[in-house]
């Protein structure tokens, strides 16, 4: 039946592009984000050859590069390993890497939205003004021309040089020049250019690919966390729950009684589980939750061959609502005793 609550709810892909596993989308996006890091050494580079002048917001934007390649390539080995804690920190490092990414791509496209609607009447006060102009504005090397003219016109004149000379004259557009000068450099004036279009669709379709990417590094990291709950944990449904959620909320293995709730790593993994409990956590009725134990259980060693089969037929009763699995034990034959 169809509820808002369904609708409103983080999506949950099983698969990447509906073809490949979870775990291997995650390394692909990885692969891609350690490749996207690769520019900040490039842009550090910079400052020793002198080449380009760079403003703070594009040091700190390359520093951080730097920084964020160390992190993700220290956490790129433990995604094959199914390690909780790892899965766990990359897929939070990966949300909060795409917030940052959206605060510098915002400054700079403002910044070139800018800088291309800018009045050549005052190009110094203008490039002094905001963060990345002046490189903008020596990398593109249109933004402030010696002429600035709509059309060209070219005349032959042979009464003042013996030969025949052409000369080109410069038509300016009067009403944008007007409209430029009098309003200044502004949004509304760089974002209706022929040019801006282009950029702010490509700009989009980049987001909605990343937004789709954050969904299955998460997934992956959720899959990891829930798979780890149900092969290691006795009880794997919250006891502390109320009976509405304690049929879909498994326990929290960072807890206080847990070996993996100790330390400081105890104190990290609680406070990545706690923000969107529900969505760590939580397992809907539309999810198969009889293929996730087994995933989990499944990854116990071959020598507990007796425990996988015991715990799959306990968790099935105990979903089911019918108690726990009896235990059968085999009566050896004890011939004739005299008592």
């Amino acid at each position: 039946m169809f509820s808002v609550g369904r609708l409103l709810r983080i999506p949950r892909p099983k698969k990447f592009l509906y073809l490949m596993a979870l775990l291997t989308g995650t390394e692909l996006i990885i692969l891609t984000l350690l490749l996207n890091k690769l520019s900040g050494l490039y842009g550090l580079l910079a400052i020793f050859t002198g080449t380009i002048r760079l403003s703070p917001l594009q040091l700190s934007m390359y520093i951080y590069s730097c920084a964020a390649l160390l992190l993700a390539a220290s956490l790129a080995p433990y995604i094959r390993k199914h390690s909780l804690m790892p899965c766990l920190a990359l897929a939070w490092f990966y949300v909060i890497d795409s917030v940052v990414n959206g605060i510098y791509t915002a400054a700079f496209a403002m910044t070139w939205f800018l800088t291309i609607s800018s009045s050549h009447t005052e190009p110094a006060e203008i490039l002094a003004t905001q963060p990345g102009r002046r490189t903008i504005g020596d990398s593109a090397g249109f933004t402030n021309p010696k002429f600035n003219v709509s059309r060209v016109k070219t005349t032959f004149d042979n009464t003042t040089l013996s030969g025949a000379a052409a000369l080109a004259v410069g038509i300016g557009n009067k009403s944008t020049t007007a409209a430029t000068e009098s309003t200044g450099p502004s949004l509304g004036n760089g974002v209706p250019l022929a040019e801006s279009m282009p950029a702010l669709l490509i700009i989009l379709a980049l987001w909605i690919v990343r937004v789709y990417f954050i969904l299955i590094v998460m997934s992956f990291a959720r899959q990891t966390l829930q798979q780890h709950i149900l092969s290691t944990t006795p009880a794997p449904f919250a006891q502390n729950s109320d009976s509405s959620n304690s049929k879909s909320l498994l326990d929290d293995p960072f807890s206080l009684d847990r070996p993996e709730g100790r330390g400081l790593r105890g104190t990290l993994g609680r406070l990545m589980v706690a923000t969107g409990r529900r969505y760590w956590l939580g397992i809907s009725e539309d999810e198969n939750w009889e293929e996730r134990a087994g995933a989990g259980i499944a990854r116990l060693p071959k020598r507990f061959d007796s425990l996988r089969v015991s715990l799959m037929e306990r968790d099935k009763r105990k979903r089911s609502g019918t108690g726990p699995s009896s235990v059968s034990v085999p009566l050896m034959p004890l011939g004739n005793i005299d008592f």
